[in-house]
């Protein structure tokens, strides 16, 4: 593909956060760009207002003519788009050149020094860290993030072309089409299992990927992901280590130690002892590429955040309201661990959406035990996303099997209602559905008693 011949570039779920990056990107450099999303959010509306045409029913009406020219028309789409769409099957049909997203961002960054983050948990957080981190040593990079970056306030960001810092997701075995020069591995947990069948074939997948690393750089991980590569970790005796953790108003303060040297007085604010392996995973991979690890360190200070990730809604001395994308038990359980440390001895109000059936399903004992820690439970319904029902898989069963007594099943039209009545303790809103289109019905409810 070249993209001197491209002139269009149509994207089918457009509204997806890896895909609105891309959009971003070529909208940025200069392509007309267009594309389809079955719902609208705000996301969709502001690239919308950016200039790009975008519908919201599968519809070959609605797609303007000129991305119907097959010789400069790109069209990029998510594995997530069922197979009876009728806009993709046109094109594919019509033999457009129709790609993968996970394949148009390896053919992007492949003349680059690509940074890939990898891993089943912590990709966005630890790409953004990376992001923040070059630009705070003035680095010439790009960024395709898979959340709203609050130092950017974009999931796509453009200092520079000579790096770029991708997420490598692991769902459809995206990440096999990456080139990356530098890349870690944050998590091998199992998921995605209606893709993979079981968590041996996530593992050798993530295998493969590494190999790809091993070709062209270095891998970086935590000390229990059993690959070949650097190591991380809090107090383990890792290649990278955080030693001397304390917190001190609110926020982490502690030494690291490198290969190389120790560097101390460091500071971050982002709640979690995941994050902060999130923090020196990022590092460390700038450090490994390198970049001066104290100029790195000092960067970690200043980071401000992911949106929907340990994101505070409010603030106050008896009342805190914070929104995270935990969809995974792993990840409510590393949401669990960081609220109780950062606000012991409040009650813990937890809102969760489930995110898929299938995963539902196959996490569920899982699910039951880490949303059992808290203090009080509110289901909602399952978002399905991509998927039809299963029987037998509802909130419904998943509360059944949580042992909390003070649990329910809420409907979301009712949550803004349920929940004015609180005015202190920890307030949870967790899930990657369409949970966080509500945060801010939520806060503005709430926000007024404080």
């Amino acid at each position: 593909m070249n993209m001197t011949d491209i002139h269009n570039v149509y994207f089918i779920g457009i509204g997806g956060i890896g895909m609105s990056a891309l959009a971003r990107y070529f909208h940025f450099i200069g392509k007309q760009v267009g594309g389809y999303d079955k719902t609208r959010t705000p996301l969709t509306e502001e690239l919308a207002t950016s200039g790009m045409a975008i519908h919201y029913a599968d519809d070959l009406t609605l797609v303007p003519e000129c991305f119907k020219t097959k010789e400069n028309t790109l069209v990029v789409y998510t594995p997530a788009i069922p197979k009876h769409h009728s806009e993709l099957n046109y094109f594919i049909a019509n033999k457009f050149q129709v790609q993968k997203r996970a394949q148009v961002l390896g053919l992007i960054t492949k003349g680059t020094y690509c940074f890939a983050v990898a891993g089943t948990h912590g990709k966005t957080t630890t790409s953004s860290i990376l992001a923040h981190l070059l630009n705070e040593v003035n680095a010439p990079f790009s960024a395709f993030l898979g959340g709203i970056s609050e130092d950017f306030n974009s999931n796509y960001v453009c200092k520079g072309q000579e790096y770029t810092v991708v997420e490598a997701d692991e769902y459809d075995r995206s990440f096999l089409h990456l080139h990356p020069n530098m890349a870690c591995v944050t998590s091998m947990d199992a998921d995605h299992l209606d893709i993979y069948g079981d968590a041996d074939n996530l593992k050798q997948t993530f295998a493969q990927f590494a190999g790809i690393v091993a070709k062209n750089g270095g891998l970086l991980k935590p000390q229990n992901v059993g690959l070949k590569g650097i190591s991380y970790g809090i107090e383990d005796g890792s290649d990278y280590e955080i030693h001397n953790l304390e917190i001190r108003n609110g926020a982490y303060q502690f030494n690291i130690k490198t290969p190389k040297e120790i560097i101390r007085s460091i500071s971050f604010s982002k709640p979690g002892r995941h994050n902060l392996n999130n923090a020196l995973a990022a590092l460390a991979m700038a450090a490994e590429a390198g970049f001066n690890a104290k100029d790195l360190a000092e960067g970690l200070a200043t980071f401000k955040g992911v949106q929907r990730r340990f994101s505070y809604q409010i603030k106050s001395r008896d009342f805190y309201f914070i929104d995270d994308y935990a969809h995974h038990p792993t990840e409510i359980e590393a949401v669990h661990q960081a609220v109780r440390e950062m606000h012991p001895n409040l009650l813990v109000t937890v809102v969760f959406q489930p995110h898929l059936f299938s995963r539902t399903q196959d996490f569920m004992e899982g699910f039951a035990t880490s949303l059992s820690k808290f203090d009080r439970v509110l289901l909602l319904d399952i978002y399905p996303a991509r998927e039809e029902p299963i029987p037998g898989v509802d909130s419904g069963v998943l509360l059944e099997k949580i042992t909390q007594e003070n649990k329910r099943i809420i409907d979301k039209a009712d949550l803004v209602q349920e929940l004015q009545n609180l005015d202190q303790g920890v307030l949870l809103t967790l899930g990657a559905g369409d949970i966080g289109l509500e945060v801010v019905k939520i806060k503005k409810a709430l926000q007024h008693a404080y």
